[in-house]
């Protein structure tokens, strides 16, 4: 047998208003329901809560660790002075042609001659007389001495001079030195000169036991 379900049951307080009675008899006004009641206001002199702020983020760490490389290459010693260095450069070559004063001359053109076919050029000749001066240094200085320098200062050309004025002239590859008369003193003088001026190669046109001795004194 099907279940019937039952009417619902209204309980007395939520059936609202009562229907006037037919005797005449009014009900009862309703009591207003109450609404929510307002949050009370903060009393003053008292701060309001304060809504904690986030805290800042932090930047991840870096957890990798780098592993210390070899070590570089030792800073290079500072360079030795100049004048250190000046004792270690190495010297010209010397070589010793024998001639007698008369024909000291030509065997330092004979020199020049041999030092051009090999490949010198013209300005890396220097010639230096001890006695009389070569004819080319005398034609040229006829024209005064500020063309006849003006000529070594160029450096287009073999260069001849007389030893007394030697230290006037620059360095050169090669000083052919002849020594064709003149005191021992200038043949001295000029193998001085001629050695500090000489780059790579100094040739000594004259007397052996000369230029040796002269030579041995510390030249």
């Amino acid at each position: 047998m099907p279940l019937i379900p039952e009417e619902p049951q209204i309980h007395e307080k939520a059936q609202g208003p009562r229907a006037t009675p037919a005797s005449g008899r009014t009900a009862s006004t309703p009591r207003p329901v109450p609404g929510p009641r307002p949050a009370a206001p903060p009393r003053p002199g008292r701060p309001g809560p304060v809504r904690p702020t986030a805290p800042a983020q932090r930047a991840p760490r870096d957890t990798t660790t780098t592993k210390p490389g070899p070590p570089g290459p030792a800073a290079p010693a500072a360079q030795a002075a100049p004048a250190a260095n000046a004792a270690t450069v190495a010297a010209p070559q010397i070589q010793l042609i024998p001639a007698t004063p008369d024909g000291a001359l030509d065997a330092a053109e004979e020199a020049v001659d041999l030092l051009l076919d090999s490949g010198r050029t013209p300005g890396d000749v220097l010639v230096l007389t001890t006695g009389e001066p070569h004819p080319w240094a005398a034609h040229e200085l006829s024209f005064g001495d500020a063309a006849y320098w003006a000529q070594h200062d160029a450096g287009d050309d073999v260069f001849y001079a007389d030893a007394a004025v030697a230290e006037r002239a620059a360095s050169r590859a090669v000083v052919v030195v002849a020594v064709n008369g003149g005191p021992e003193a200038a043949a001295a003088r000029a193998l001085g000169v001629a050695h500090t001026r000489a780059g790579a190669l100094l040739i000594v046109c004259g007397d052996p036991q000369t230029i040796n001795s002269v030579l041995g004194a510390g030249v």
